[in-house]
Parts: structure tokens; C-alpha cells; sequence
């Protein structure tokens, strides 16, 4: 099955300035995010950037970059721009990896993938057992409910199911959103044309919009760890202690 993976690679961030070019055990941590995507048997990655400081290290390892604008608000409309660029057909399948996962296992980015190709819905996600419950109340934590045949019914950053009595809480219940996006390169162009919907913009949860305009979202339980993204310095230097 041939899919590709773009990298949404923005240089600037709130939590952690120039987080993407912190180094790793002597590798920036893009550099992880991407050699994980090659191993995933995509036949194409792309890093695409706004800053030519990301541009300059990609290429220093060898990544093929798509410079992109920096006014973009989404990931999603950050790979929009290159599949533009680069005349990329509308029924290619794309995963969207973010740059900040730098252990996302290959297996797992294989496995969204797969199961768009094998499914009727317009996205593919993922998602992990919660099994700690402060991490479940936690509204970071994006929280995911879907139906027997794998059809996304809600995401949100509230508990969901809510548990009306505390007797009944089951983590078996219980799951987090993985952020990890297949689509084909069409669909990405059309959500483009969507207006935000009100659940969206109070959640603050893209993916909420889609579900507005009535397409399905597959979700799966990751078949491989997913670790944890990098969103603060502390965050940085948990996964330098995992990797180390």
C-alpha cells in the first residue's frame, strides 16, 4: 500500500521556543520524528516548514523539506500548501505525523494508514487505553468515544463518558486521543472549505468540524507505543531520559 507522511514543522511555540531543533543525544528532535517515518514503509516524507533554520537541519540529515507559509493556524492546512506545491494526486494517501512525537512508533503510522485504505470513512486516527484518572479529568488530555465499528462519535477535552457515579469508573472505558491524522489528499482540500463549526472553536479540537459536516473518522487503538509529545522543557527531558 503506498502513502506518504508530511511532517507539519512550525518553528515558533509558546511552551518551548524552537522545540523542534532541541537536541536529543546529539540529534535534534525533528530528526527523530522523521527517521521513525521512514521506517514506517511510507515511499515518501516530507518535512514541511516555515523557517529556514528547520529547513537547514532537515536538510542536513538528509530529509526532503517543502518550505510553507507562516500564516497557517493548522498542521492540516500547513500539508494543504504542499500538496499543492508539489501536484501530490487527490487519491494519495497522507499521514499526518507532528513533528513533536518523536516516539511515535513506525508500526503505528503504518497502522493509520492501513486502516484508511481499508476503510469507507474520510480519516483514520488512533487512540490508547487511559489508565490513570488523573490523567483522564486532565482537560490536555484529548478524550475520545467511538461506536463498535470503529466510527468516531465524539472527541472532547472533557471527561467522556462522564461517569455519573464514581463507583461505576471503568478505564476500560476510557480512551486518549492520539494525534495522528490519514487522509487522502483530497479530503484535505475540501476540509479546507469548511467553516469551523462552534464545536471546534469552544474545544479548540479540528477534528470536530469534520464530525459538524457529517464525514466519518476512523479510530483504532494504537498496535505500538506512541510515547508522548513535546509540548514544554519538562516534556523534553522525558523523552531524553526514555531515549537515552
Amino acid at each position: 500500500m503506498d502513502f506518504s507522511v508530511i511532517i507539519p514543522a512550525r518553528y515558533a511555540s509558546t511552551r518551548l521556543s524552537a522545540k523542534l531543533l532541541r537536541d536529543i543525544h546529539g540529534k535534534p528532535l525533528i530528526q527523530y520524528t522523521y527517521e521513525n517515518a521512514q521506517k514506517s514503509g511510507a515511499s515518501n516524507v516530507i518535512i514541511a516548514t516555515d523557517d529556514k533554520r528547520i529547513e537547514k537541519v532537515a536538510n542536513g540529515f538528509g530529509a526532503t523539506t517543502c518550505m510553507t507559509s507562516e500564516a497557517h493556524t493548522s498542521g492540516t492546512a500547513r500539508i494543504a500548501e504542499v500538496l499543492e506545491t508539489l501536484s501530490i494526486n487527490d487519491e494519495q494517501i497522507i499521514v499526518n505525523v507532528q513533528g513533536d512525537e518523536p516516539m511515535l512508533d513506525e508500526q503505528a503510522i503504518k497502522q493509520v494508514a492501513n486502516n484508511l485504505a481499508n476503510s469507507k470513512m474520510q480519516i483514520a486516527t488512533l487512540c490508547e487505553n487511559v489508565t490513570d484518572k488523573a490523567q483522564y479529568l486532565d482537560p490536555n488530555c484529548v478524550k475520545v468515544v467511538f461506536d463498535k465499528f470503529g466510527k468516531a462519535l465524539y472527541f472532547s477535552r472533557s471527561p467522556i463518558p462522564a461517569f455519573r457515579d464514581e463507583a461505576d469508573f471503568n478505564t476500560a472505558l476510557c480512551f486518549k486521543h492520539i494525534g495522528i491524522y490519514a487522509y487522502r489528499s483530497g479530503f484535505i482540500k475540501q476540509y479546507l472549505t469548511m467553516n469551523n463549526s462552534d464545536y471546534e472553536q469552544v474545544e479548540k479540537l479540528e477534528q470536530l468540524t469534520v464530525l459538524n459536516e457529517g464525514f466519518d473518522i476512523h479510530v483504532a487503538l494504537a498496535c505500538a507505543p506512541t510515547g508522548f509529545g513535546v509540548d514544554t522543557a519538562q516534556d523534553l527531558e522525558k523523552v531524553r531520559k526514555v531515549l537515552q
